[in-house]
């Protein structure tokens, strides 16, 4: 089987890091890829969002499958393009993919199909929402409609900070105003092959850039899988009152595909309620979770692709896993690229380092982003994983390197 990953972060090198295991493997590329993955699979300068650059590649390289990795080509409709051509693909459609391009459309279709979510006003116009901010007390989220690169969230009980970011956010897209639910967050993705579905086992990650959940958002900072506190009556809740039914309601409005979806969760005293779909696997839960799938990834995709999931026997390793982010400095604000990486660490069989930022000419790694690096460590519990990922870390040299010391620490018993 030959695949073609598109992307070019931590998350895309984890999925072809989970395609090179495969027993019937025979091409592995990544476009664009990093220096990561360079080192397990052929990179290919083109640009993903590009439909006739990645139909090119794939009749060039003769690829079997398109595994599609971020959020963007997907909502530029490169699955529309590909399935034209005949071409196997893992995502969705443009149309299905509104429910993570469009925090409206998405909104709607809870409330359509009464999934527990926060509840939410909608506006395109800054007036309505400046006098509506009048007559709201105490913290609100604000969540631009479209595609922000997880930056387009703001809480806050300030009125003149939230005013200014809804009046940036609605200059061109609209926001929704949602009720300030509080608990803890978690993440859980469900395989489907357009009819029935696999859900894998829950991962946290960590958005805020400093210790204690604090600081400004960032794409992630770190990830665990699976969520100690998060129990199996608890995941059964999350099957039958939101994921299932979601299932059900895409069906009925012709949304579903072949692929994953992501539904992210607050947990709190009235049980879970949905905040956010995303339709691909997150960044960075991606690296803490592939490392726990125990079966032959072109398996499961061929099963996919056959639309016979519900017989494939999907298996999870009995361990936990957690990944920590290594950042330049000055993320999630402004930072400086190519800076030179002096040391990384080697893999081992409990412990892998997935690049998101990189790349390589020939003889260095030079860092091309914010976020640089993921280390993930594998354990019978959260601590020990905890203590593998770190010693990994601290092998990571450029200038200015930093990340949270505290990953997972929130979910570790005394």
């Amino acid at each position: 089987m030959r695949v073609l990953v598109l992307g070019s972060g931590a998350r895309e090198h984890a999925i072809a890091w989970k395609f090179s295991k495969s027993n019937i493997i025979t091409g592995l590329f990544v476009a664009p890829g990093n220096a990561g993955t360079k080192e397990i699979g052929q990179n290919i300068n083109i640009n993903p969002e590009n439909a006739s650059e990645v139909i090119e590649a794939v009749k060039k390289y003769n690829i079997d499958y398109v595994f599609v990795g971020p959020e963007a080509p997907l909502a530029a409709g490169i699955i529309d393009a590909l399935q034209k051509e005949k071409i196997a693909c893992f995502g969705p459609n443009a149309k299905a993919s509104q429910l993570e391009a469009s925090k409206v459309f998405s909104k709607q279709f809870m409330i359509r199909h009464k999934i527990p979510t926060a509840s939410a006003v909608e506006f395109s116009s800054f007036r309505d929402f400046k006098n509506y901010l009048k007559s709201v007390s105490g913290k609100v989220v604000i969540k631009k409609s479209g595609l922000a690169a997880g930056k387009g969230v703001f809480e806050s009980d300030d009125k003149v900070d939230l005013l200014a970011f809804g009046k940036e956010m609605l200059q061109n897209d609209k926001i929704l105003v949602e009720e300030f639910l509080t608990g803890y967050e978690i993440s859980v993705f469900a395989i489907s092959d357009g009819k029935d579905f696999i859900l894998l086992p829950p991962c946290a990650d960590f958005k805020k850039s400093q210790e204690g959940d604090k600081g400004l958002n960032t794409g992630g900072m770190g990830a665990i899988c699976p969520v100690p506190i998060v129990s199996k009556s608890l995941m059964e809740t999350i099957r039958t009152k939101i994921v299932a039914p979601t299932f059900k309601g895409m069906a009925k409005e012709k949304l579903s595909y072949k692929g994953v979806l992501f539904f992210g969760l607050m947990i709190g005293d009235k049980g879970p309620k949905l905040l956010e779909y995303n339709v691909r696997f997150g960044d960075p839960e991606t690296q803490a979770l592939l490392p726990l799938i125990d079966c032959d990834f072109c398996e499961l995709i061929k099963a996919i692709e056959a639309g016979k999931i519900k017989d494939f026997k999907f298996d999870i390793k009995p361990q936990y896993s957690l990944g920590v982010v290594v950042a330049a400095k000055g993320y999630p604000g402004k930072y400086k690229k190519n800076i030179l990486v002096t040391n990384l660490p080697e893999n081992k069989e409990n412990r892998e380092l997935f690049h998101a930022a990189s790349a390589s000419d020939g003889k260095s790694v030079l860092t091309t982003g914010g976020r640089c690096f993921t280390v993930v460590g594998q354990a019978d519990n959260l601590l020990d994983a905890a203590s593998v990922a770190y010693s990994g870390v601290k092998d990571v040299a450029f200038d200015g390197a930093w990340y949270r010391k505290d990953i997972g620490n929130k979910f570790i018993s005394d």
